[in-house]
């Protein structure tokens, strides 16, 4: 059977886009992911996926391509399906976090999901545990305002 998570990356991007709001994607980056590396931190990177953002975007089942503008620069994007550990909107933190788990030698796969569906519109999507309780590997997000 198939996962769920390109039809929920979908509809939280769809969703974004019908309240007005900046969907972003948070990324896993290994190297089956294409991104300017010179904007990876920890080993992530966070992306704006609006469509004023991107050019050709194309959510599909096993991956997430558009080209986009880093630096003045326009780069050619490509994120497997398996590497989006989450895609909430921006001015709210309101989204979906996703687990993204590596094969032990290195090969990438997830097939376990979670999601977090927010019903307090204060809450952000996936609030960070304190410092001492995080789990090593463990995406989160943090809610700036």
């Amino acid at each position: 059977m198939k996962t769920t998570k390109p039809y929920l990356i979908r509809a939280i991007h769809e969703w974004c886009a019908d309240q007005g709001f900046t969907p972003y994607l948070a990324v896993k980056v290994d190297a089956s992911t294409r991104v300017p590396r010179e904007f990876v931190k920890d080993g992530e990177i966070v992306l704006n996926v609006g469509l004023e953002a991107t050019h050709q975007l194309l959510l599909g089942n096993e991956e997430i391509t558009f080209q986009a503008r880093f630096g003045g620069r326009a780069f050619p994007v490509v994120v497997p399906i398996e590497r989006v550990a989450a895609i909430y909107a921006r001015e709210n933190g309101e989204g979906m976090a996703f687990e993204v788990t590596e094969r032990p030698e290195g090969g990438v796969v997830t097939d376990g999901e979670t999601s977090d569906a927010i019903p307090d519109k204060t809450s952000s999507a996936v609030s960070p545990a304190p410092t001492s309780e995080r789990t090593p590997g463990r995406p989160f997000l943090t809610r700036i305002k």
